[in-house]
């Protein structure tokens, strides 16, 4: 069945968080945020499993087309044309409040810039990643 699928030059692609899946599609080919960098994904890709980063899943549907998901971090499955994005928390692209992500980053970065006393900086910085990663996600980033 995976020959199959390899042939057709496709792989399902499922993004899941704790309340619901976001995404499953077919895909011919797919990039994730994996915590040493962005990973690359076609149909036959060798097994792997991995962390993730917060930033953006970005795929290719069978017409081409580039579609874009925001994750805040997670875990990462391949395997027999499969890739599996369990995330914290996920959001297409077309599911973003882009005005709600850019008041998050500016809020993160004025407090990382201000350092007020008793600030969590790794929180702060994790608060700024994930609003990157859905402003880019909805193509308001490059």
């Amino acid at each position: 069945m995976a020959e199959a699928a390899t042939a057709a030059g496709e792989l399902t692609l499922e993004v899941v968080t704790p309340e619901r899946v976001v995404l499953k599609t077919k895909a011919v080919s797919a990039r994730l945020p994996g915590v040493l960098g962005y990973l690359g994904v076609l149909p036959g890709h060798t097994p792997l499993a991995t962390a993730l980063q917060a930033g953006v899943v970005f795929y290719r549907d069978a017409a081409g087309e580039e579609k874009r998901v925001a994750v805040s971090g997670g875990f990462l499955e391949i395997g027999h044309d499969r890739v599996i994005v369990l995330a914290d928390t996920a959001e297409r692209a077309e599911e973003i409040d882009v005005e709600r992500a850019r008041q998050a980053k500016e809020r993160a970065e004025r407090r990382l810039k201000e350092r007020p006393p008793g600030l969590d900086v790794a929180r702060a910085e994790s608060a700024l990643r994930r609003a990157i990663a859905r402003l880019k996600a909805a193509g308001e980033l490059e």
